[in-house]
């Protein structure tokens, strides 16, 4: 088919994609001259930014007081006393958070062997769709296949008496949909945690409906409004959804083991948490690493960041601002082709393999899938012929480990930054990791160091932060998807990314983001959607035959500038 009669096969046969009607999709009123406010002041942007984390703590405060929520913690400790399997499932942004939520469980684990240990540790696990591999970046058009996320259920081997808690910001993606229908219908439960309002989902969206009308499925709705960025559910979204998830696991595991640490108020420290990310010293050392890194980008440059156990939190911001803000996706060890990334993460105390082991505090789960998988689950010729390779050897060629990469800081201006949090800083190992930093990146230009702590050092960019110790960490995990979101988000918009509160570089790699394209287009040079759409296909089909050498153009940016805005 040519442009036109993709166009129209999109705006007839596909209007479950049409999400407009969405709050996650839609501008907020806050951030509205998102742009404008940058232009004029990091720090003020910042502010700005962080006034939309303000309704997370108004979801937080409504959903950890309520039945479902007290359900969801006896739910998932019975699970586990029973000797079932506790599975999390997304996509995207809520896929790498499911891997997140299942590495700080399985970490807290291997931290602390035991009977305990023995008896749960090896009890909690993730789904995300396309696999670990999709950490790296999310696999095109997989989300809109519900049969997708039915088989990784079936891989995984869950069955009667498991507990499916599945995330989806929108409340309507199909892949992860297709785990909640494939878990329940082994006889297993299932929490289906999401961002828009359950009336409104069950009204518009068939696929929607049939998951909250299921009897063995129990919604947490976490509405918090329209995120920062339009569109850009990693931001408050993904940030609720943590609070929400982590907060029962930590209650789970605490019910669990009868350890000795006092139940939190999750609501007040995460009040907090924001309370400290806007205080004066804070917002002014957020504002420098963003002006850093603005410049570094601005001059070609590339920056590395380096850390151990937070590793993970880091690896999923840097990752997502290739699909926000049209950024080159990381390169393999084998690619002589593509553009480095602009920002790339590394372990320097282990080598590869056992740097995705220690990120994922277990072995890669990736896909085997092969053609006759793919034709057997209905998927389309375009997928079944070519498949993407998505097996743990392809994931190994993404160097994430201590092994030299002159590729960052070879004939390019380059940065090394090291980031800890919390108590981190304190661990025995910490000078370990300070050693091997230093030792790795001794090519390097400059050497920083970023950390979100109590403490001050000297010879770092400190975000003053301290909070009560939890067993999996999940404030300090909180604080650094706050403190990367802040940075990556303002440092797009200091290089003119964003329209308004438009992410208008982004790409369209499924059909919603199709769909969010096209609504970007059609606001920002007033024209219909049809209009809109047309021009999106058109723009894709245009951009197809660049050199793969080249920036990567986001269509939106392309039918932007060629529609004269």
């Amino acid at each position: 088919m040519d442009y036109p009669e993709k166009a129209e096969h999109f705006l007839s046969h596909e209007q479950q994609f049409h999400l407009g009607f969405l709050p996650t999709e839609q501008s907020s009123p806050l951030t509205r001259d998102l742009d404008q406010t940058f232009a004029a002041s990091t720090v003020a942007g910042i502010q700005q930014l962080q006034t939309v984390d303000r309704n997370v703590l108004e979801m937080a405060q409504r959903v950890l007081a309520s039945p479902e929520f007290a359900d969801f913690v006896a739910c998932g400790t019975h699970t586990l006393q029973e000797g079932h399997k506790l599975v999390f499932s997304g996509c995207g942004s809520t896929g790498r958070l499911s891997i997140l939520l299942e590495s700080m469980w399985r970490r807290y684990f291997l931290d602390h062997p035991g009977p305990w240990a023995e008896r749960y540790g090896d009890r909690v696990f993730s789904i995300m769709t396309g696999g670990d591999h999709a950490l790296i970046r999310s696999v095109e058009f997989f989300e809109d296949y519900a049969e997708f996320g039915r088989q990784q259920v079936r891989d995984l081997g869950m069955e009667a008496g498991d507990l499916l808690v599945a995330i989806t910001e929108g409340g309507e993606t199909s892949s992860v949909l297709g785990t909640v229908d494939e878990a329940t219908q082994c006889g297993g439960r299932a929490f289906l945690l999401f961002n828009n309002p359950a009336p409104l989902l069950r009204e518009r969206l068939e696929r929607c409906r049939q998951a909250l009308d299921n009897p063995a499925v129990t919604a947490l709705d976490l509405f918090c409004g329209p995120m920062a960025v339009a569109g850009s559910t990693r931001m408050q979204a993904t940030t609720a959804e943590q609070l929400v998830a982590g907060a029962a696991l930590e209650e789970i595991l605490r019910r669990l083991t009868g350890i000795d640490t006092p139940a939190l108020d999750f609501v007040e420290e995460f009040r907090s948490l924001l309370d400290q990310l806007g205080a004066p010293q804070a917002l002014e050392a957020l504002a420098k690493v963003t002006e850093f890194e603005a410049e570094l980008y601005r001059n070609g440059g590339l920056i590395t960041y380096f850390a151990d156990d937070f590793l993970l939190d880091i690896f999923t911001d840097t990752t997502e601002r290739s699909p926000t803000f049209m950024l080159p996706p990381f390169r393999k060890l084998d690619d002589e082709t593509s553009p480095q990334s602009w920002a790339f993460v590394k372990n320097p105390l282990f080598p590869t393999p056992e740097a995705w082991r220690r990120c994922l505090a277990r072995a890669p789960r990736c896909l085997p899938w092969q053609p006759e998988d793919y034709k057997r689950m209905g998927a389309p010729e375009t997928i079944y012929q070519s498949p993407p390779k998505l097996n743990e050897t392809e994931l190994m060629k993404f160097t994430i480990g201590s092994e030299d990469s002159p590729c960052r800081y070879q004939g390019v201006t380059n940065t090394a930054l090291l980031i800890a949090v919390g108590q981190s800083l304190q661990d025995p190992e910490f000078a370990s990791l300070e050693e091997a930093f230093l030792r790795h990146t001794e090519p390097y230009q400059q050497r920083r160091r970023l950390y979100i702590v109590a403490s001050t050092a000297s010879d770092a960019v400190v975000v003053p932060f301290q909070t009560p110790p939890t067993p999996l960490r999940l404030l300090e995990h909180l604080a650094l998807k706050l403190v990367m979101n802040s940075l990556s988000t303002a440092t797009m918009a200091l290089l003119g990314r964003l329209t308004g509160n438009w992410m208008s570089w982004v790409e369209v790699t499924n059909k919603k983001l199709l769909d969010r394209g096209t609504r970007l287009v059609a606001e920002l040079c007033e024209v219909d959607y049809r209009t809109a759409c047309l021009e999106i296909f058109r723009s894709v089909e245009e951009l197809a035959s660049r050199d793969p050498r080249a920036e990567r153009i986001s269509p939106v940016q392309h039918t932007l500038r060629r529609l004269g805005r």
